[in-house]
C-alpha cells in the first residue's frame, strides 16, 4: 500500500526524507489498529520525489507544498476517525521536520481507493476479504 510523499526542496532538511517515511507509515498503521502486524507492515511502502522549487505551484505562482497521497483497498481509511487523526499527525510530522516553517495549509494529504479484487499481495490479485485473512494472520 504505497504511500508517495513529494515535497518541494528545501521543505524538510535533506536527508530527513526517511525520517517522515517511517513516522507516516507508523501513524498509518497505528491509526487501522496494525502495528507489529508482520503482514501489514512490509506491504506499506513508499517512494519520496523531491523537486525543485521552481517547479510546484500553488494559483500558479510559485510556492513550497507537500503532498502526501495513499493508494489502498477500499477498506483503508473508510473510517472518519482514521482519517482525521491519521491526517493531522502526518501534518505534524512535516510539520515539525520543517521546523515549524511548512505552513499547514500548503501540506495537502489524499487517499486513492483501488477496485476490490485488485490489489496484490505476494503476487497475487486479492480481494478486501482475502487481503483481511492474510493480515489477520500476523
Amino acid at each position: 500500500m504505497p504511500l508517495t510523499l513529494t515535497l518541494t526542496e528545501g521543505v524538510i532538511p535533506a536527508g530527513s526524507e526517511k525520517e517522515a517515511v517511517e513516522k507516516i507509515t507508523h501513524s498509518m498503521l497505528k491509526h487501522h489498529g496494525l502495528l507489529g502486524n508482520t503482514v501489514m507492515t512490509p506491504n506499506i511502502t513508499a517512494h519520496v520525489s523531491v523537486l525543485p522549487k521552481n517547479s510546484t505551484f500553488s494559483g500558479g505562482e510559485e510556492f513550497s507544498g507537500v503532498w502526501m497521497e495513499w493508494k489502498v483497498p477500499s477498506f483503508a481509511f473508510a473510517s472518519r476517525d482514521i482519517q482525521l487523526a491519521h491526517f493531522a499527525d502526518a501534518t505534524e510530522i512535516i510539520r515539525a521536520l520543517s521546523g515549524g516553517k511548512q505552513p499547514i495549509e500548503h501540506i495537502y494529504s489524499n487517499v486513492i481507493h483501488t477496485v476490490d479484487g485488485s490489489w496484490n499481495f505476494n503476487g497475487i490479485a486479492m480481494t478486501n476479504e482475502e487481503i483481511g485473512a492474510e493480515i489477520s494472520m500476523g
